[in-house]
């Protein structure tokens, strides 16, 4: 739910098979050629849902109205709100993954392992002001600067901050924790797709993968920032002394 900029922008990424088990689970079901879904159908049952839910956390007290926001916690102008949410177009984009596995991993991972900004955009901090590199995507060809105010930086910062208990990746379906491990077995069998078992030395370093996903590097030296890390000793825990003995 971020943009570059920081600015709030709620959104859901979903990756969806395009296909399934049968209900006895001994062939696979396979969604037509060159279709997957009705997308504008999607888009206003994803809108009636969503609008009855919020609609029904308002009406069991589960939604809390605040500074500009606040007028909305009378049933007359949340109904008004929501009234103007159901005559708009919502967005659902559907489309065929550009490359395979890897690559929507790459793609999702940005968004799901990730803080709202990584260091490597932040160009200076002071007590006043906090300025960082961003990418505007109406404009890709050109890099972007924004210099904001340290509280507002901070407030845009924390809108990524997810509430308590809100949990961030969920899983359905094939993969929900019931049917993970027998379903996606079943579904590679059926399809002939090999084991996803990956060999304990193909498996990236952990300082590598962290380097990927976040700009910085867990080898370079805390203090200089040049030079490396270089494991020399570990250092063994010392054997508890005995208590000294009362006389």
């Amino acid at each position: 739910m971020r943009g570059q900029n920081l600015v709030h922008h709620p959104h859901l990424h979903c990756v969806i098979p395009g296909g399934g088990l049968a209900a006895d689970g001994a062939r696979w079901v396979a969604c037509r050629p060159e279709f997957f879904l009705p997308v504008r159908v999607l888009s206003r049952l994803f809108r009636r849902l969503f609008l009855e839910r919020l609609q029904q956390a308002f009406d069991i007290g589960a939604l809390r109205f605040f500074s500009s926001l606040a007028h909305l916690s009378e049933p007359g102008q949340f109904a008004r709100y929501l009234s103007g949410l159901r005559r708009t177009e919502w967005v659902v984009y559907a489309k065929e993954p550009f490359g395979g596995p890897q690559q929507v991993l790459d793609y999702l991972g940005r968004y799901t392992h990730r803080v709202a900004i990584s260091n490597n955009r932040l160009i200076s901090q002071t007590d006043q002001h906090v300025t960082f590199r961003w990418k505007d995507y109406r404009h890709p060809g050109r890099p972007r600067v924004m210099c904001l105010d340290a509280h507002e930086f901070l407030r845009r910062f924390l809108l990524h901050v997810l509430p308590h208990g809100l949990q961030r990746i969920r899983h359905y379906g094939l993969l929900s924790n019931r049917l993970r491990e027998s379903g996606l077995v079943a579904c590679r069998r059926l399809l002939g797709a090999p084991s996803n078992e990956t060999p304990e030395t193909s498996r990236p370093d952990y300082r590598d993968r962290y380097a990927h996903l976040t700009g910085g590097s867990l080898r370079d030296s805390p203090v200089c920032k040049h030079g490396h890390m270089v494991c020399v000793e570990y250092l063994l825990p010392c054997a508890p002394r005995a208590p000294p003995s009362q006389q």
